[in-house]
């Protein structure tokens, strides 16, 4: 029998980009997973952290650099300074499986403009485990993710589309939305952990109720201006 190798994936380099505010507790276990001494150009954008964020990334080597707060404006600030071929947009609470820049770079190869990690939700409620799963099956059928899935895209791909949109919330739905009509977008099965402090501070079944309002809300045409004001509220 003949034996057939499975494709080397092309090398691509890959910058990640990882938004923070406050993110002191947080942000070294993510940046150690991304693997340190891998050679991935990592930019850490502070938006305004009262806290040891900045210096607990400067300790592990990382570029650190500071912009105005709120995600989108802090995502396009670091991939304007970043110089990687694919640009990987990671929250800082979000730690990557082992082997992701393989799967990053296959899933290129293949010719995929960006697309999404599978996730896993950590924390105590057994909830969290059925809300990560719902994330994954409806954003494989929909090709509509968020950032807690770990977003990559190409950076020609990024510039053609203009980057970010300049809004307070649903940044990740709008340019997933975008890249729908880019062209194919890749749904891995390699699972990035984030964090599910924010369905357990809040109530784990009042967040699911209040993130599906807002994206309903989001889909029909709400201003995401208010959507973030009633998402603070």
């Amino acid at each position: 029998m003949t034996r057939v190798d499975r494709p080397s994936p092309r090398r691509v380099r890959i910058s990640v980009v990882v938004p923070a505010r406050d993110e002191g507790a947080e942000i070294e276990a993510a940046l150690r997973r991304v693997g340190l001494d891998a050679g991935h150009e990592i930019v850490v954008v502070d938006g305004g952290s009262r806290d040891d964020t900045c210096a607990r990334a400067r300790a592990l080597g990382v570029r650190v650099v500071e912009a105005a707060p709120g995600r989108s404006a802090q995502m396009n600030a670091g991939a304007t300074l970043a110089r990687g071929d694919v640009l990987l947009f990671l929250h800082a609470d979000t730690w990557l499986p082992a082997g992701w820049s393989a799967a990053i770079g296959d899933a290129i190869a293949s010719g995929a403009v960006g697309g999404r990690f599978d996730v896993d939700l950590r924390g105590r409620h057994p909830m969290l485990r059925v809300v990560g799963e719902a994330m994954n099956v409806r954003s494989r059928w929909s090709r509509i993710y968020t950032g807690d899935q770990g977003i990559f895209v190409r950076r020609d791909v990024f510039e053609r589309i203009g980057g970010y949109e300049p809004i307070e919330l649903m940044e990740d739905i709008a340019i997933s939305r975008r890249l729908k009509r880019e062209g194919s977008v890749a749904c891995l099965r390699e699972r990035v952990s984030t964090s599910g402090r924010r369905w357990e501070s809040h109530g784990v079944y009042r967040t699911i109720a209040l993130m599906w309002a807002l994206r309903l809300a989001f889909f029909v045409g709400a201003s995401p201006a208010r959507l973030a004001a009633w998402y603070r509220g």
